[in-house]
C-alpha cells in the first residue's frame, strides 16, 4: 500500500514543519581519518526540527564514531525512489518507510533480515500493527518506529449538554446509546461517511474477521464472512445516527471542516483532526476531548488500522553495523519517549504508553493502538486500495443494497487482486 493515506493521517497530527539540517546528497562513505557517515532518510514531518537536532546531538555524543547525516525525504514519489535505492550499490544506510510498505520492498531482497535482533530491540512489547506488517514471510525486515491511529474526537458542551460522561463509553452498545441520545434538538450524534472502511476494518477485526486471509501461496477476501458482516451491520447503525454521505469518504467533504461548521457530537479521527476543526472554528477551542474507539467488551478498546513508519535497512547499505546501533537507539526508550511527547505519536511499544500520559489526544490514541492492525501483509494490497470495492461495497449497503450479495461481490474482487501477482 503506499503509505500517502499514513501521510495524511501523520499530518493531522502534526503542527510542525521539518528542515533538513544535513546536506542533500547520497555520501555514505566514510571520511578519511575520521568517523563513519551514516546516511539516513527519514520522511517529511516525521519529527520536528527541535527533536532532529536534539538526537543528532545525542546521538553523535554517545557514538563519535559516527557522523550522522540525516536527509528529509518528500513523500510525493517516494515509492520509486526507494525501489531505485534498493537496486542500487549506493543505497542510504537506513530509510524510514511506511508500515504497510514493508512487504513490498522485502519481496524484492533488497532489505536486511533483523530476525535475530528482535528480542535485542524488545519485539516482546512491540505495537503489532507496526510489527506484523514490518515481517514478510516469517522473516522481521522493518524495526517499529512510531504509531498513529484514530480516536473518537467528540464535543465535550454537547456530551455535557446531553448528560453524557465520555469517561465511561467503554463497550459498543453503550457508545451507540449514548450517540443516540446525542442525536436530537438540531446534534447531530456522530458524523460518520458511508465509506470510511479504516473503521469498518477496526469493527471487522473486533468481530474476528479480516478484509483478506491467505492460504498458502492464496488470499481470499474476507468481506463475506458472518464476522464482516456484523461489522458492516454494526456500522450501518452508527452511521445513521449522523447525515455524514453515504456515497463518500473522509476527505469528500473533509471532515473536520464539516465539524467545525454545524453541532456534530462525534467524528472519528486523529487526534491531531481537533487542531484542523478549532482552525476552522475557533470558538470550539478547549471543547473538543478524545477517547478510544470502543470495543465490544469494556476491558478491550475497539481494533484499529495502525498507521506510521518502520525504519529499514538496504542490503546493499554500506555501513551495516552503524545503522544498526542508529535504530537501536531511535527504537529505543529513551527516545522513544521523548519522540511521543514532541509529536504526539503512540510509542513503538506497548509499555511505553504512559510516556503520552499528558497528551490526552495522544494517551486515548495508545490505549486503542495496543489492539492496532494492519492491512493483510501482501505486495499485492496496495492494487486492492487502488480500486478500492471496500468503498463501493459500503455504499451499496448503506442505500438499501443486499449486504451478502454485495459483500460477496467486494470480496470476489479483492481475491482476484490479490492473487493476480501470484
Amino acid at each position: 500500500m503506499k503509505h500517502r493515506p499514513l501521510a495524511l493521517l501523520g499530518a493531522m497530527l502534526l503542527s510542525s514543519g521539518l528542515v533538513a539540517c544535513s546536506t542533500s546528497g547520497g555520501d555514505s562513505a566514510q571520511r578519511a581519518d575520521g568517523p563513519t557517515v551514516l546516511d539516513v532518510w527519514l520522511m517529511r514531518d516525521s519529527v520536528s526540527e527541535t527533536f532532529q537536532k536534539e538526537f543528532e546531538a545525542g546521538f553523535e555524543k554517545a557514538h563519535p564514531d559516527i557522523d550522522l547525516q540525516i536527509q528529509i525525504q518528500e513523500w510525493e514519489g517516494i515509492g520509486e525512489k526507494v525501489t531505485a535505492a534498493l537496486a542500487s550499490n549506493d543505497a542510504p544506510d537506513v530509510i524510514e518507510v511506511g508500515n504497510t510498505q514493508v512487504a513490498q520492498y522485502a519481496q524484492s531482497g533488497g532489505l536486511t533480515d533483523f530476525s535475530d535482533k528482535v528480542t535485542e530491540l524488545g519485539g516482546d512489547s512491540w505495537l503489532k500493527g507496526l510489527a506484523e506488517p514490518g515481517a514478510w514471510e516469517g522473516r522481521q525486515y522493518g524495526i517499529p518506529y512510531y504509531a498513529a491511529n484514530r480516536v473518537v474526537i467528540y464535543r465535550t458542551d454537547l456530551f455535557q449538554e446531553a448528560g453524557i460522561d465520555a469517561t465511561k463509553i467503554k463497550t459498543r452498545d453503550q457508545w451507540l446509546a449514548a450517540t443516540e441520545k446525542l442525536n436530537r434538538n438540531g446534534t447531530q450524534g456522530i458524523y460518520l461517511p458511508g465509506q470510511n472502511w479504516f473503521a469498518l476494518a477496526g469493527f471487522v477485526w473486533d468481530e474476528g474477521g479480516d478484509l483478506a486471509t491467505q492460504e498458502g501461496t492464496t488470499w481470499k477476501g474476507g468481506l463475506d464472512s458472518p464476522e464482516a458482516l456484523r461489522a458492516m451491520e454494526f456500522y450501518q447503525r452508527l452511521q445513521a445516527l449522523g447525515k455524514g454521505p453515504k456515497d463518500s469518504d473522509e476527505s469528500r467533504p473533509l471532515q473536520a471542516e464539516v465539524v467545525a461548521k454545524g453541532r456534530i457530537a462525534q467524528v472519528i479521527a486523529a487526534p491531531g483532526g481537533a487542531n484542523l476543526i478549532a482552525q476552522s472554528n475557533p470558538g470550539l477551542k478547549g471543547k473538543l476531548g478524545f477517547f478510544p474507539i470502543p470495543g465490544k467488551t469494556p476491558d478491550t478498546p475497539g481494533a484499529v488500522f495502525t498507521g506510521g513508519s518502520d525504519l529499514v535497512v538496504p542490503s546493499a547499505a554500506a555501513h551495516q553495523e552503524e545503522a544498526y546501533t542508529f535504530i537501536k537507539e531511535l527504537t529505543g526508550e529513551a527516545w522513544q519517549k521523548k519522540l511521543a511527547l514532541a509529536m504526539s505519536y503512540v510509542p513503538n511499544k506497548t509499555d511505553l504508553a504512559a510516556a503520552v500520559a499528558s497528551d490526552p489526544g495522544a494517551a486515548a490514541m495508545a490505549v486503542g493502538a495496543a489492539n492496532g492492525h494492519a492491512t493483510p501483509n501482501t505486495p499485492q494490497w496496495a492494487a486492492v486500495e487502488a480500486k478500492n470495492p471496500i468503498k463501493d461495497y459500503m455504499t451499496a449497503v448503506l442505500i438499501g443494497r443486499d449486504a451478502t450479495s454485495e459483500a460477496g461481490k467486494a470480496s470476489r474482487s479483492i481475491t482476484a487482486t490479490l492473487n493476480s501477482g501470484s
